[in-house]
């Protein structure tokens, strides 16, 4: 974000709180909603503008963690550098958000941790079904480039039934509590550009690769 783009960190939290109250619920086929204009959005353009380059999958993809040594995050040196990262990471680690997120969702996110991932996706790229269960507590996909409608995150039923995808829209994400039924992934499909969309998650104090964290010395609280 640039120095002339003056939005606070207030500015963020009081978006995404507007989402939540605004936000769609869906039960199948496992519970999750989906929120629209989650952020101001000279935030989701510059969020969408940052100079990070797209890891090579080198033939290789189906996880996130194959390609970790080229994984950008909201890490400690990042919200330094990036002044929206530092931004966002600030309004989600604010206990305002966090309590917001534990009121509207039932979301088990006392004394867990915020993790931001800077997600870029590229021709080649798929994700096999997965749940999220385990140490992360909260999950929202948050989408950020234009003119990728068809490119959003494929649900299932299990493991081996697709059910559908959510729509693709800068600043709109989907967002639910992991379980054993919240099958997610991405099927292997052209993709034009780069994906590109920030995955947030509230993980426990289990995490191993903390440089991955905003914060990894101070969990959140609601």
């Amino acid at each position: 974000m640039s120095d002339t783009l003056a939005v606070s960190t207030a500015d963020i939290a009081r978006a995404f709180q507007a989402s939540l109250d605004a936000r769609k619920t869906f039960e199948e086929p496992y519970r999750h909603y989906l929120i629209d204009n989650v952020l101001p959005p000279v935030v989701a353009k510059s969020l969408a503008d940052l100079p990070f380059d797209a890891p090579h999958l080198d033939g290789v993809s189906g996880r996130r963690e194959v390609h970790n040594d080229t994984r950008s995050y909201f890490d400690a040196e990042n919200v330094v550098r990036y002044p929206v990262m530092r931004a966002m990471a600030e309004a989600f680690q604010s206990t305002e958000v966090v309590r917001a997120i534990h009121k509207a969702f039932d979301a088990p996110v006392d004394d867990t941790f915020l993790r931001l991932e800077y997600a870029l996706d590229i021709d080649g790229f798929w994700l096999e079904p997965h749940t999220d269960l385990g140490v992360k507590k909260f999950t929202c996909l948050l989408y950020l480039s234009e003119n990728h409608e068809d490119l959003g995150t494929d649900i299932y039923r299990d493991k081996a039934t697709h059910f559908g995808v959510s729509p693709f829209v800068r600043n709109s994400a989907m967002v639910f509590v992991p379980s054993d039924s919240t099958w997610h992934g991405f099927e292997k499909r052209p993709i034009r550009g780069v994906r590109k969309s920030v995955i947030l998650n509230y993980v426990t104090h289990e995490w191993k690769a903390r440089e991955q964290l905003s914060y990894p010395g101070t969990p959140v609280r609601v």
